[in-house]
């Protein structure tokens, strides 16, 4: 399964605005695709709920896995990115 590590650019980490941005962009994919930080489960990242529940602050390292690579890339993209500057 593709997967790729990136680190959380949003600057409080995935709170709320961000990790409903990416819930949205992982659930318009039509693929499944999981998040996992710190060598902890992977979580549906189609969902912001199971997003905040990885408490990944700026910086931290997080996971993305898909049977998709695009789905990987988009997701992946979305995480390195500061969200909450747009």
């Amino acid at each position: 399964m593709p997967s790729t590590t990136v680190s959380v650019g949003s600057a409080v980490g995935l709170h709320a605005r961000p990790a409903t941005i990416i819930a949205e962009a992982a659930t318009a994919l039509g693929a499944p695709v999981t998040l996992a930080a710190g060598g902890g489960d992977p979580v549906d990242a189609g969902s912001a709920l199971m997003i905040m529940t990885l408490g990944a602050e700026k910086g931290a390292s997080v996971t993305v896995s898909s049977d998709d690579q695009a789905a990987v890339d988009q997701i992946a993209a979305l995480v390195a990115k500061d969200l909450d500057a747009d």
